[in-house]
């Protein structure tokens, strides 16, 4: 079993930054390529970011880009997302995913929910205007 724990969230201002851990636990193979998503209330969940199993390939939602940065440490089991220039709408809970068969990498779905087979609980992270 993979248990996956995301931290950082908070409360800050527009224009503001923030990071954002997801630690990794349990049968976890540091091969696992690795999603964040984020839910806003009342909205469906969306696509963040992404980083494969050896940080060699990222990538971004057009509302986020220039703005976060997604990397990771296996070392440590952990995949970061540093978060800049906070805006309002970026609002939202924040989770990140495991995809633990490669899919997301070899069809490159990575911005598909499904795709991934653990989740962690998420954490809120609220940008004030």
């Amino acid at each position: 079993q993979v248990q996956l724990l995301e931290s950082g969230g908070g409360l800050v201002q527009a224009g503001d930054s923030l990071g954002l851990s997801c630690a990794a636990s349990g049968y976890i193979s540091s091969n696992y390529d690795i999603g964040w998503f984020r839910q806003a209330p009342g909205k469906q969940r969306d696509f963040v970011s992404y980083i494969n199993w050896d940080g060699g390939v990222t990538h971004y939602a057009d509302s986020v880009k220039g703005r976060f940065t997604i990397a990771r440490d296996n070392a440590k089991n952990t995949v970061y997302l540093q978060m800049n220039s906070l805006k309002p709408e970026d609002t939202a809970v924040y989770y990140c995913a495991a995809d633990s068969r490669g899919t997301t990498y070899y069809s490159n779905t990575y911005s598909y929910a499904y795709e991934y087979d653990y989740w962690g609980q998420g954490t809120q992270v609220t940008v004030s205007s």
